[in-house]
């Protein structure tokens, strides 16, 4: 997993490297620069002759770019570096490469206004104006740079993070560079993670400056990135005599009038997971509706009174049943009727089994936070940022201003499992720990999307996996599956079923890459 850092936990790494191990901070910038070089020349192809406009602020950021001005000149680049600085602004590490690179020869342009557009126009831009350190929104110059090299249409490749967006929320609240591409330094920064940031950031490019790969912040749990090998690691596998009740069944407890679809996505994703039975426990008065649909799913007919939704007075003759399974999906497309919250509230004061609880789940049990803490097995909590406001009471444009903390925070305060979705999802245990996820796409921004989650989960948790280990593999085949969707539908087309089809995919792509 990689782990990712905010940029105050990025500085103390740093300083890390130069006290304990006695590592010059030039040899650091000189590492960088040398990492961002690499990655521009990818880019260029054959960077022979080929134009690279290098725009530095004051700062250690500008003394990177200087360091890839040296080096993509002597891999035979016709560098023209700006500097958005006086020289006498320029100190320490990144003077000494300023030094070097005019003693070599090259010429440096110092800007106190914005310059006309260079002609010809540039084959890549290197964007080394301001690092993790600064805070957007961007002063006056600054701004003004940024407008101009986006409007040039130039490749735009970035040093650690695109100038203009918050380095730990991925907030951009003016003016900011829409790179191709960004370099960043030995560890994933936050705001290149989430939304809107990610989505200027391009494609990210790890820098090896050699920090110890195993250095972490020293405070609190580290946030990590889930990765393919992570997932492939935690699989289960299905041995040779495997029969479909040695291999995990899984109780749905889901759907009701006008949203049978719910109940079938999640049903049908559980057996998807690899599980050898779904069974679905749904108002009577639905099953026309949902047996045609769902040939391989078990279904249990609880008594409606022609209501259309889940009665608790129906409950009792179930209990045993659903007491047998291995695990619990309750919630998708359930409604909100009285008699609904009785059954699942029940459900939670009864059960022992691991459960993932979504959607109305979540929703019935908003005055109820006790019976999510005091549950009596493993709870995994599957809220989107609507439904997390209204379990904790804070506004979604907070949840979605850091989603990292909210999780984490809501994970430890009721001690469960704590799925946040979103782009990306963020997964946290109540022991502190963080992560996040590396696949999806806003395709996957449909109806019935979360209910497959919701399934994919459980039927994992039902294979025997650890509710962590389902949590993470769940989020993560979720996304994978699709990533595989769009390569068929393009994102404005897909729906959930889409996902449905393609999770078989994603789980032979990671288990036999």
């Amino acid at each position: 997993m990689q782990i990712i850092v905010t940029a105050a936990e990025m500085a103390a790494l740093d300083r890390d490297c130069q006290q304990l191990l006695q590592m010059p901070s030039l040899l650091l910038m000189e590492n960088a620069g040398r990492g961002i070089a690499a990655v521009a020349k990818t880019m260029l192809g054959e960077p022979e002759g080929k134009r690279v406009l290098i725009v530095s602020g004051p700062g250690n950021n500008g003394g990177d770019g200087y360091v890839v001005a040296r080096h993509l000149a002597n891999a035979g680049c016709r560098v023209t570096l700006w500097v958005l600085a006086a020289r006498d602004k320029i100190r320490g590490d990144a003077l000494t490469n300023l030094v070097i690179w005019e003693k070599m020869g090259g010429q440096t342009l110092f800007i106190d206004a914005i310059p006309d557009a260079p002609a010809p126009l540039p084959h890549l831009i290197v964007d080394a104006l301001l690092g993790t350190g600064a805070a957007p929104p961007l002063s006056t110059p600054f701004a003004m740079m940024a407008t101009l090299l986006n409007e040039l249409g130039a490749p735009i490749l970035a040093v650690d993070i695109p100038t203009g967006i918050d380095a730990d929320t991925g907030a951009v609240p003016g003016p900011a560079i829409r790179a191709r591409a960004t370099a960043v330094m030995a560890r994933l920064k936050r705001g290149l993670l989430f939304s809107p940031g990610r989505e200027q950031a391009g494609e990210i490019h790890l820098i090896d400056i050699s920090m110890p790969p195993e250095w972490a912040p020293k405070s609190g749990t580290p946030v990590r990135r889930l990765e393919a090998a992570d997932i492939r690691a935690r699989l289960p596998r299905r041995p040779a005599d495997a029969h479909k009740f040695s291999i995990g069944s899984v109780g749905v407890i889901a759907g009701s009038i006008g949203y049978t679809g719910a109940a079938c996505l999640t049903a049908a994703a559980a057996l998807r997971a690899g599980c050898g039975l779904s069974c679905l426990a749904a108002a009577k008065s639905l099953l026309p509706l949902l047996t045609g649909k769902l040939p391989e799913v078990i279904t249990w007919p609880f008594e409606d009174e022609e209501s259309g939704c889940l009665r608790e007075a129906a409950l009792p003759q179930w209990l045993s049943p659903l007491a047998a399974q291995n695990a619990l999906a309750v919630g998708p497309g359930l409604g909100r009727h009285p008699d609904t919250g009785g059954l699942v509230r029940r459900l939670l004061r009864e059960m022992k089994q691991p459960m993932v609880l979504d959607a109305d789940g979540l929703n019935l049990c908003t005055d109820y936070l006790d019976l999510l803490q005091n549950y009596q097995g493993a709870l995994i909590l599957t809220p989107h940022p609507g439904e997390l406001s209204r379990l904790t009471g804070l506004t979604t444009a907070k949840i979605l201003a850091r989603p990292v903390e909210v999780a984490a925070e809501w994970a430890v305060k009721l001690g469960q499992l704590l799925v946040l979705k979103g782009g990306p999802t963020v997964i946290a245990a109540p022991d502190g720990s963080v992560f996040v996820n590396s696949t999806g796409n806003p395709g996957m921004a449909t109806a019935g999307a979360g209910d497959i989650l919701t399934g994919l989960i459980a039927g994992l948790l039902a294979q025997g996996l650890a509710p962590i280990d389902a949590a993470l593999c769940g989020v993560w085949l979720h996304g994978a599956a699709g990533d595989r969707a769009r390569e068929r539908r393009g994102e404005m087309g897909m729906i959930a079923g889409d996902l449905l089809e393609a999770l078989p995919d994603a789980l032979r792509g990671v288990l036999h890459p």
